[in-house]
Order: structure tokens, then C-alpha cells, then sequence
């Protein structure tokens, strides 16, 4: 029996989770939520973890998987985009860790599609007729949050699944027809930048932006996500968007084996993906329609989803 330090590092909070790993799979044990933004450095979120109640202590566990936002670097290093320090673990023995491995969330997330979690995942759409979700091809994985995250877990020929991560939601995101391109304009000028990306219009913020576009009412993304149900307008644009970012990761990895929805935006507001905008522009292409009604897509609404990913991926270091 092994245990294993999980986190899930995000820009507002840190989520910590003790697991033990045997012969059985994965089990998870005491948990904490810290703030990542107010711990100032790697080190000082790790002193915190010691001093919780109660404390989780990293040098105790056989290895520490840590998931953080963004590009991670000579498996070492992370500068994450929305996180005021950057992550560096090339000498754990200063942090005060022993064996440690650091991956991309959303590469966490891609993981624990193989995990217990999803058997609580809610279906979306079915795929083929008379098929079921399952890992005959590639899974992509796409979440809305603080921004918006993307990975792949594909078959590695072996028997086995390599989970790849991806920085797409710094990719340009497409728009169409006039309203559109007025909504880029004043996405543009309300966050001074040159040009707009995924992570500006299918997360919370850009939920809050359609918001603010379309009746001029400015509020917090928890306050539009909490009043979806008087907005139609605001949750059929929104859903829209989330389709159209959902297929064109499908079409870019040829994910045959699904798609799975994560995400603190959409496990929270599952109305985005029940709304018939998001179905209608999932499914939307001139040349690959046959091909997007053949993938089922699920929506993960475990909250804890990265860090069971995480854990997965350490366990996974330290060999059978």
C-alpha cells in the first residue's frame, strides 16, 4: 500500500487530498482547501498544508502529484498565467518533499477519466446509435473555470493512455455573424488586449462578458451562473460558445472516444450543456457532421475530478 499527496492548484483556491493506492485502485482520505493566490510561493502554501487542521504532511507521502495551470517545464517548472508565483520543484528536498511530479490540471483531468469519478459523469449526448462512452479512441477533455482548460487522453498501443495537455484556451476563438464580431469589439475593449482567446469567453469571466454584453448589467460570473434561469438569452449564448469550443476540440484530436466536460463553470450550471444551443453548435459542420453525432459527451460534475487525476498519475510513477 502507497500513499500519495494529491493537489489541484488553482488561482483562487489550493485543494489537497491524502490517498492510498493497493491492490483495489485509488482511495481517497482527509482533504483541505487552502488559498493559493495568498500563500506567496509554492513554499508557503506547503508550510500551510503543514499547519492546517487538521495537517497534511508532504513528507510523509511515498509521492506528491502536484496539477497546476499551465505549461509545466522540464517536468519542474510552472509560471501558471493567473497565479502571482510560479511553481518550481527541481530541488524538492528544499520544499521539503521527497518524490514529486508536476502536471498540467487539465492533464489531471484527462487522467481521472479513468478514474471512479466518472461514474457519477451525467450524459449529454449519446454518440452512435446502440454505442456507449467508452476508450476505443481518443477522450478529449475540455473545462470551463477561471479560464478555459483542454487536454486529450489517448490509447499509447500498449494497452495503455498517454493524457497530453494543451494550452488551446489561449487560442484565438472563432466568432460568427455580425452580433458576434460586436461581441468581440467589446470584449476587446473591456479587457485592453489585441486579440481574444477561448479563456475570455467560455469560462467564468466570459460568462459574466456575454452577461454584461447583452443587458448592460455588470455582475460577478457566480451571480449571472446563479440567475441563468431569468437570462435565456445570456445561457443560449453562453451554451453556444461552450458547443462551438467543445467541437472544435473534438475535430482537432479526432476524438472518437468522447468527449468529457469538466469544470467548476459547467459541473455547476449543467444548463449550459442541457440548453439546445449547445447541442446544435456541438453538432455543427458542414463536412464532419456524421462524425460529431457518432461521439458521446459527458459532463464530469466531480468537483474533486483533478485531484483524483493527479493522485491517479502518482501512483502511476511509483510502479506497480
Amino acid at each position: 500500500m502507497t500513499t500519495i499527496l494529491a493537489a489541484d492548484i488553482g488561482a483562487t483556491h489550493a485543494r489537497f487530498a491524502a490517498f492510498t493506492h493497493g491492490p483495489a485502485g485509488l482511495a481517497p482520505g482527509r482533504s483541505l482547501w487552502l488559498d493559493s493566490a495568498g500563500a506567496g510561493s509554492l513554499a508557503g502554501l506547503l508550510d500551510a498544508l503543514r499547519r492546517a487542521e487538521p495537517a497534511l504532511d508532504p513528507a510523509r507521502a511515498d509521492a506528491v502529484a502536484l496539477a497546476v495551470p499551465g505549461p509545466v517545464r522540464d517536468g519542474v517548472f510552472c509560471a501558471p498565467p493567473n497565479l502571482p508565483w510560479s511553481i518550481d520543484v527541481s530541488d524538492p528536498g528544499a520544499l521539503g518533499l521527497g518524490r514529486v511530479v508536476l502536471l498540467n490540471d487539465f492533464q489531471a483531468q484527462a487522467w481521472a477519466v479513468l478514474t471512479g469519478v466518472m461514474d457519477t459523469a451525467v450524459p449529454v449526448l449519446p454518440g452512435a446509435p446502440g454505442s456507449a462512452p467508452g476508450l476505443g479512441g481518443p477522450v478529449a477533455v475540455l473545462g470551463p473555470g477561471t479560464g478555459m482548460g483542454q487536454a486529450l487522453l489517448a490509447p499509447d498501443g500498449r494497452g495503455g493512455h498517454v493524457a497530453l495537455a494543451s494550452e488551446g484556451g489561449h487560442a484565438l476563438f472563432p466568432f460568427q455573424g455580425e452580433e458576434e464580431f460586436a461581441f468581440q469589439r467589446f470584449l476587446l475593449a473591456r479587457g485592453g488586449r489585441s486579440r481574444v482567446v477561448g479563456d475570455m469567453v467560455v469560462s467564468g469571466p466570459g460568462l459574466a462578458a456575454v452577461h454584461a454584453f447583452l443587458s448592460g448589467e455588470e455582475l460577478a460570473p457566480a451571480q449571472v451562473a446563479g440567475r441563468l434561469d431569468r437570462h435565456p438569452r445570456t445561457l443560449r449564448w453562453a451554451a453556444r460558445f461552450l458547443g462551438r469550443a467543445c467541437r472544435d476540440h473534438v475535430l482537432r484530436t479526432a476524438a472518437l472516444g468522447g468527449l468529457v466536460v469538466c469544470g467548476g463553470v459547467a459541473a455547476r450550471n449543467p444548463a449550459l450543456l442541457a440548453d439546445p444551443a449547445f447541442a446544435a453548435e456541438f453538432l455543427a459542420s458542414d463536412t464532419h457532421a456524421d462524425f460529431l453525432a457518432a461521439v458521446s459527451v459527458r459532463l464530469n460534475t466531480a468537483q474533486d475530478s483533478g485531484l483524483w487525476g493527479a493522485a491517479y498519475h502518482g501512483a502511476a510513477m511509483l510502479g506497480p
